[in-house]
């Protein structure tokens, strides 16, 4: 006598029919045809060798073996229910760990919390801003929000958001007042101190390319770790620094930085990088906030 468990879809369709007593009624529930419950049951019972139901008028009463196989199954079933259930629950409450660069965390994702907990409510997210996040998406990170140019690598699933627009940008009093409406010529840059981050050392080549200047004219006057300090040292009106139009919005709207050269689009994107396989359920809703949001900077 083999002590192997039959197959789980055929106790399931026993249990179903020991339930209703009526195959055409644990068809319906499991949603298979009438045909394939019979035949699980027929399976069941030449592995156990014994007769689980019998004819009782027009429908199925159990016998005494499958009421002693009924007494286990409805049980077993109840606490893989119950297990399903709970563990649903907890993903559902474990918060969504979102990495994301200091500079786009501190610019432009932390002055937006209050609009994301107002719109989605349900969404319980953890913050984390890392430069090497995203070695660890799939761990201990559930999404990676950064900029990066295609192709994109292996292993991971990448929703593009918006793309890149970079642009120079500098405190007011930094520039003389044009003496008409006409913005100031873009080779006046190179009579201003320049400042650069080491975390997007091509940002100024491509938007002097794109403005068709001349590289050897850009000026190299200080250079900083991140993006978020170059922003800072912009601000006090140390020099013009170079940077995604989505960093400074709010800075730009209040007139603390201006940027009278405009902004180029790169071949870089913002996206949302998630590890293969299943996404969590609540990933599909932040993804429509964060296109909303990006949406409503570009208006």
């Amino acid at each position: 006598m083999s002590d192997r468990l039959p197959s789980l879809n055929a106790l399931r369709a026993f249990d179903e029919t020991a339930r209703t007593l009526s195959v055409t009624r644990a068809a319906e529930a499991l949603h298979v045809t009438h045909g394939a419950v019979s035949r699980q049951l027929k399976q069941l019972e030449e592995q156990l060798g014994v007769t689980l139901f019998r004819r009782q008028g027009r429908g199925l009463a159990l016998t005494q073996e499958g009421e002693l196989l009924r007494a286990s199954t409805s049980q077993a079933f109840e606490r893989l229910g119950q297990a399903c259930t709970q563990l649903r629950r907890r993903a559902s409450e474990a918060p969504l760990v979102l990495g994301c660069p200091g500079s786009f965390l501190a610019r432009w994702f932390i002055p937006r919390l209050d609009r994301l907990k107002a719109q989605c409510p349900e969404l319980n997210l953890h913050l984390t801003a890392d430069e090497e996040v995203a070695g660890r998406l799939g761990t201990d990170v559930d999404a990676v929000l950064r900029f990066a140019e295609p192709p994109w690598p292996d292993g991971v699933r990448v929703v593009e958001l918006a793309p890149e627009r970079m642009g120079p940008v500098l405190a007011p009093e930094r520039l003389d007042a044009p003496a008409s409406d006409a913005p100031p010529p873009a080779a006046d840059l190179t009579t201003l101190p320049m400042l650069h981050t080491r975390s997007r050392p091509q940002a100024w080549s491509q938007w002097f390319a794109a403005r068709g200047l001349d590289p050897a004219t850009m000026r190299h006057d200080q250079s900083f770790e991140h993006l978020h300090y170059m922003l800072e040292a912009a601000l006090v009106g140390l020099g013009v620094a170079i940077a995604p139009s989505y960093l400074v919005e709010e800075d730009l709207r209040t007139g603390r930085l201006i940027a009278p050269w405009g902004f180029i689009e790169t071949p870089a994107r913002l996206g949302l990088w998630l590890p293969a396989g299943a996404p969590r359920r609540d990933i599909d809703r932040l993804i429509e906030w964060l296109r909303q949001e990006l949406a409503r900077a570009t208006h």
